[in-house]
């Protein structure tokens, strides 16, 4: 839930309620509290219009995604979260 914990913690920084994000993506609060709780993955698009939103490197949000997504693919295999969570923030700092 990587992802979920950097929106919530734009969303403290910025003083922005999660209703007005919801309603940025176009999707419901109880649906935007899922994506950002790790619950339901956010949608690439969505992803980026956050980015946007906080005037942030969108490629800092979508490694985290890719991050999450990847490591929802590998839950129970710790070497393979670990590799995977090094070359994700490897890509980060290209």
């Amino acid at each position: 839930m990587l992802l979920g914990e950097r929106i919530k913690e734009l969303r403290a920084e910025h003083g922005v309620l999660q209703r007005q994000l919801a309603a940025l993506l176009e999707i419901d609060t109880p649906m935007f509290s899922k994506i950002e709780r790790g619950d339901r993955r956010a949608k690439r698009t969505q992803v980026i219009q956050l980015a946007e939103y906080f005037k942030i490197d969108k490629n800092e949000l979508l490694t985290l995604w890719l991050a999450d997504k990847i490591l929802d693919v590998v839950e129970n295999e710790n070497e393979l979260k670990l590799a995977a969570m090094e070359m994700a923030q490897s890509e980060m700092m290209i």
